[in-house]
């Protein structure tokens, strides 16, 4: 009997998943960002979820802090996000100003881990104290790379949350602008590290910024530059002009998603669901 109960609960999770997965409204081709910084053509083999969706995905399914504005996420057309093999690039944007790229040549990326493996243990008594689990940088899972042509700098981390057995990667890209930068991480397991990778040219190829808003069109006269470096971005700190550096938690943790977990938090989203804004697609 025992048994029995067992399957009918596992076949009602599995039900309750694809449920809460056909309710999500993805979207493909071309999009406007909100903010009006960029377009994405959603690249082959991917999809679009908005951004008031995708904030809802990464804080009370996912169960992340708050931090800045999600622009949307781009998910791989065949695995659902209720799948515990779900990954997801996540789109933010930082208007932290014109990011100059003078010393993408000089840094010691080694001795940056090192650095940065001492700030986030640090910072984990406050984390912990806010309801959170720590962070433990395991290393590089990527090493920086800066593209000097196209603006782009791309570096990968191995991150271990709490106690947990597994850990996580987080693959960074900072796409250059003329007023800040463009943010897409994505967040999954290191065992999707590979099909990451593989697809990173396709993702950023996917996006453009607007006329008036790229690298190039920097105007010393008019713009603002910003404290950041290039090390800096990797880094996740900025130089104030006190001379102090500050370290930014910025972490998005992707979690296998545990039945009671998931189903709080489906329940939420029903409520939720049906006063969602209509997902508007911008047909190239």
């Amino acid at each position: 009997m025992a048994h029995a109960a067992a399957a009918t609960e596992i076949d009602s999770a599995k039900l309750f998943f694809d449920s809460l997965e056909a309710s999500f409204q993805y979207q493909h081709g071309e999009i406007q960002l909100d903010n009006g910084i960029g377009t994405l053509n959603v690249p082959p083999g991917f999809r679009f979820l908005d951004s008031e969706q995708s904030e809802y995905v990464i804080h009370e399914m996912w169960g992340n802090p708050p931090d800045a504005p999600t622009l949307g996420m781009i998910i791989p057309e065949n695995i659902g996000l209720t799948n515990e093999r779900s990954w997801a690039f996540i789109i933010t944007y930082d208007e932290m100003g014109f990011v100059k790229d003078d010393d993408a040549d000089e840094v010691d990326y080694d001795e940056l881990l090192k650095e940065m493996q001492r700030d986030a243990a640090s910072a984990n008594k406050e984390r912990v104290e806010q309801g959170y689990e720590s962070i433990a940088i395991i290393g590089w899972a990527a090493k920086p790379y800066y593209d000097s042509e196209k603006k782009v700098l791309h570096w990968a981390k191995e991150i271990k949350f709490g106690e947990n057995d597994g850990t996580t990667l987080n693959y960074n890209v900072r796409i250059l602008g003329r007023k800040g930068v463009l943010v897409l991480n994505a967040v999954a397991s290191m065992m999707e590290l590979p099909e990451v990778q593989q697809n990173i040219e396709p993702v950023l190829a996917s996006f453009s910024y607007a006329e008036g808003n790229k690298y190039a069109d920097f105007n010393p006269s008019m713009d603002e530059v910003a404290a950041w470096t290039i090390g800096g971005l990797v880094a996740g700190k900025v130089l104030a002009k006190a001379g102090i550096l500050a370290l930014l938690l910025k972490n998005i943790k992707l979690i296998g998603l545990a039945l009671a977990g998931l189903a709080t938090a489906a329940w939420k989203w029903y409520k939720m669901k049906t006063e969602l804004p209509t997902v508007r697609k911008i047909e190239s």
